[in-house]
């Protein structure tokens, strides 16, 4: 990667960091982004990078980011998201507000899309340039809450356009759901929401343990590291896992047959009908 520009969002701490960490040691010059000033600087250093500050779901600090890593290194190759924020202890639809719902919004989806929408006009013109998002088993919804899950899900939605919309133009965009040890997964608040949800029947017992003993972020960059090379110059619009050992992939959704009925010689479906469908196996 020697020669490449690349920003991770969320570098300072967990995942990013290691990410930033992995891209500096291939060669890449790496921006590091946080929100927090001191820790952005520490982690820059670090990786012998260059530190900018700010929340990218700001449209002008995405902007200013995308430039600084044109600016520093010529170019801009490579962008991570890895930003994010948990949800509240016990926030559900039942209690959560409406400003709460949108901050967890803006970390996750507007993060994502801000910094997509100032990186990939300069990736296509320098003819080629890869993505990587970041989105959470939390997007099937088993894991509790709102604003989390929504945000998520909608980062592969948005991952998924892009990849479609920049194929042509040599741009790649993936997303990984990695399963690590970070601060938003460690913590008796943590521990209590896990082994709560497995009660509930929401988690079986291997996903509990798999959540309760998640390996450090060391074991998750590589698939970041992969995906943003050109050993992966083929690999787009595709949503993968990495959870320590395991790597796996989420198979792109796809229209399941239930019935039939051509509309030009039948009336609609009643409701007894669907029900049949549907309801009744």
């Amino acid at each position: 990667m020697a020669g490449r520009g690349a920003v991770v969002v969320g570098g300072t701490r967990g995942i990013g960091l290691a990410v930033a960490e992995l891209l500096a040691g291939q060669g890449a010059g790496v921006v590091v982004n946080g929100r927090d000033d001191a820790a952005t600087k520490a982690a820059a250093e670090r990786v012998s990078g260059v530190a900018h500050t700010g929340s990218p779901a700001d449209a002008d600090v995405a902007d200013a980011l995308i430039d600084t890593c044109v600016r520093e290194f010529g170019r801009i190759d490579i962008l991570v998201n890895c930003a994010g924020t948990a949800e509240p202890v016990g926030s559900s639809i039942l209690n959560v507000s409406s400003a709460a719902f949108k901050e967890l919004l803006d970390a996750h989806l507007l993060t994502a899309f801000e910094t997509c929408r100032a990186a990939a006009p300069k990736m296509v013109a320098q003819g080629g340039g890869a993505i990587v998002n970041t989105s959470s088993f939390a997007f099937l919804g088993d894991y509790g809450g709102t604003g989390y899950p929504a945000g998520k899900g909608a980062v592969n939605g948005l991952t998924l356009a892009i990849a479609a919309e920049l194929k042509e133009h040599g741009v790649r965009a993936n997303v990984v759901c990695p399963g690590a040890k970070t601060r938003l997964s460690t913590g008796s608040d943590y521990e209590q929401h896990i082994a709560e949800l497995n009660r509930r029947g929401l988690l079986d017992d291997v996903s509990m343990q798999g959540a309760l003993d998640a390996a450090p972020p060391e074991y998750v960059a590589p698939t970041y590291g992969y995906l943003v090379s050109d050993k992966a110059r083929d690999v787009t619009g595709r949503i993968f896992i990495a959870a320590g050992g395991f790597v796996g992939e989420f198979a792109r959704p796809s229209p399941g047959f239930i019935g039939y009925r051509d509309h030009h010689a039948s009336p609609p479906w009643t409701i007894d009908e669907l029900h049949e469908l549907i309801g009744g196996g």
